[in-house]
């Protein structure tokens, strides 16, 4: 039986990474795009052995030429995992026009084009699993973080509309919405924030990477086969 072929989006670090380090572990063959972490990319490279791949996601021709990069080294692809994303802080009054297409382009467009460029393989072989990360903001929607929210919202749209579209193909697309996970991009919350959402989450404390991993493991895998379009949180209870 031949390994299965993964590519992740936003694979040098937090979740992207721990994905990249789950899937390699159980024997998959693995790329990861990432954009500006050389030396975090390079370790995790030589850690796993799985193909890096340097690349500005935001910029939809760069996105598909290095998913097209991805599958080529592969020999194809069975899993797109997207979750490259940027966080964004502030009022909406105080966006700017750069800000809001930095976001917009990094955390959704980079999904919608980077999940075309899979199409073609994953149609010819009626099979193949996209796993969108979004957010629990995506959700509930978070004050300070409006555009953030609204591009966490447009994957889950995407990934339901997608859902239908491809079904008929025997792909399957599912979304995670990860909770406070203890990762750099919530590196600039205090001690005390990071306590006081730990308080406000039911299970008591901050997630970890590793468990939004093997949450994609899981929709991935066989055991997942009759599940599509879903949207699965894994929060600790924060959003019910």
């Amino acid at each position: 039986m031949s390994k299965m072929k993964v590519i992740i989006t936003g694979g040098s670090r937090g979740i992207g990474a721990a994905c990249v380090s789950a899937f390699a572990n159980l024997g998959a063959n693995v790329a990861f795009i990432y954009r500006s972490s050389d030396d975090a990319a390079n370790s995790l490279a030589e850690k796993t052995g799985a193909y890096a791949i340097k690349a500005d996601l935001s910029d939809a021709l760069s996105a598909t030429e290095a998913v097209i990069k991805a599958i080529r080294y592969l020999g194809g692809v069975d899993v797109l995992v997207n979750n490259a994303g940027v966080s964004s802080f502030g009022l909406l009054s105080d966006l700017t026009t750069e800000e809001y297409y930095r976001v917009m382009d990094t955390n959704l467009t980079s999904a919608v084009f980077a999940s075309k460029a899979v199409l073609g393989e994953m149609i010819r072989n009626k099979s193949g699993s996209i796993i969108n990360i979004s957010s629990m903001w995506g959700e509930a929607g978070s004050s300070c973080e409006v555009v953030y929210s609204a591009s966490k919202a447009g994957m889950i749209g995407f990934t339901k509309a997608l859902a239908k579209e491809l079904g008929p193909s025997g792909i399957r697309v599912n979304c995670i919405t990860p909770g406070v996970i203890d990762t750099e991009m919530n590196s600039c919350l205090t001690k005390d924030v990071l306590d006081a959402l730990a308080e406000e989450t039911p299970l008591g404390r901050i997630g970890k990477a590793e468990e939004i991993a093997d949450s994609v493991l899981w929709l991935a895998s066989d055991k997942a086969s009759f599940i599509t379009g879903q949207v699965i949180g894994v929060n600790g209870g924060m959003v019910i």
